[in-house]
């Protein structure tokens, strides 16, 4: 993965570009740490080689995995990244198209590339704070812990 800066005023904004083979998920991650993001959003287009989506099975607290193992193209990439237990997470959101014009969608569980992926990330001026939230077992972005950070 390649990446540059686009614009810096308080807040920044990166243009990221994924080359073959690459993980998204451990390579935005890297990037995140890097960094120092604490709080960011982004969107993608680009193309995999193969993918996991996940649905959340709302009785179980877990990701019920959808694995597609064909070249996809990816329509969109949404997400943000935010600080869990002091660390950066990424948490997207992708629809892939597969040939016969069919899309799956899902939360991004694994992706590899090819040929690319282009990505834009933008900073937000204020860090963004996931907490465990036992009655879905997720861990969701906690305002009042983001506020008082600022």
């Amino acid at each position: 993965m390649r990446g540059t800066l686009l614009y810096e005023r308080g807040e920044k904004t990166f243009a990221l570009v994924f080359d073959e083979a690459d993980d998204v998920l451990s390579e935005l991650t890297a990037f995140a740490r890097t960094q120092r993001l604490s709080g960011s959003h982004f969107t993608a287009i680009g193309a995999f080689s193969e993918v996991t989506l996940g649905y959340f099975d709302r009785h179980r607290k877990d990701y019920r995995r959808i694995v597609i193992a064909e070249q996809v193209e990816v329509l969109s990439l949404v997400g943000d990244v935010a600080l869990e237990n002091g660390e950066p997470k990424v948490h997207a959101h992708v629809v892939v198209g597969k040939a016969d014009g069919t899309a799956h969608g899902g939360h991004l569980l694994h992706a590899r590339v090819w040929p690319t992926l282009e990505l834009v990330l933008e900073e937000s001026p204020t860090h963004l704070r996931r907490r465990f939230d036992p009655a879905s077992g997720l861990a969701l972005i906690d305002i009042e812990r983001s506020r008082e950070a600022a």
